[in-house]
């Protein structure tokens, strides 16, 4: 008997790369319902100019991924979930900071927030990433693992690659946009046609109708 091929079998990139993009959409949709049930308005919360996806999720889910995958049947749930209170903590720490740091753009600011590190995140969320991670890695993980490798080989493979060339275009687009908003708003002009299109289509205006949430760094 011929055996079948099985995409994205066991631990690989490509499957990594189909949980970050779950993680990614998983996010957009949770701060959307999370927004609106505190304020009644209906926001955009995507991170990504083009695509409904938030990557600080997608980046959380691949470090639950990366450090934990290993053993994760075997682990406590008590260890899982301090591992994912800290992991989600950093992955958002990391994203606060590279936003004000390369971008001067804030996405969230908790410093008046019981408890925050920083004004980056706060120990209350950071329970609250344990408390998705260990859902993710007791639950999900290996249900999604599954599910994935039970796709057809070549259909897998079509999704695979076309979103591979998606997300990566839009990520690009996205963080290359914001370096070009933060290069602008320190009246840096632009040095190529490239610069010039982007200040173009990708004015502040833009950028900040498409992320109502951000804000500029003061500080």
């Amino acid at each position: 008997m011929k055996n079948e091929k099985v995409f994205a079998k066991d631990f690989c990139f490509a499957k990594v790369f189909c949980l970050f993009v779950v993680g990614s959409l998983f996010g957009t949709y949770y701060e959307e319902i999370l927004w609106y049930i505190k304020y009644k308005e209906i926001t955009n919360r995507q991170g990504l100019i083009y695509t409904p996806l938030s990557p600080i999720y997608g980046l959380g889910c691949l470090m639950f991924i990366l450090f934990l995958h290993k053993n994760n049947e075997t682990r406590s749930y008590f260890k899982t979930y301090l591992y994912c209170c800290l992991l989600g903590g950093f992955s958002e720490y990391l994203t606060s900071f590279i936003a004000d740091f390369f971008f001067d753009v804030k996405f969230w600011d908790c410093t008046n927030k019981f408890l925050n590190i920083n004004g980056r995140t706060t120990i209350i969320y950071m329970l609250g990433w344990g408390l998705i991670g260990l859902v993710f890695m007791k639950v999900l993980y290996p249900t999604l693992s599954k599910l994935i490798e039970a796709i057809p080989y070549y259909l897998a493979k079509v999704i695979y690659y076309s979103l591979l060339l998606i997300v990566s275009v839009d990520l690009f687009l996205t963080y290359t946009a914001f370096g070009r908003m933060a290069l602008r708003n320190r009246k840096v002009p632009p040095l190529t046609i490239v610069g010039k299109l982007y200040d173009k289509y990708y004015d502040n205006d833009f950028m900040y109708h498409k992320f109502p949430v951000m804000k500029p760094d003061e500080e």
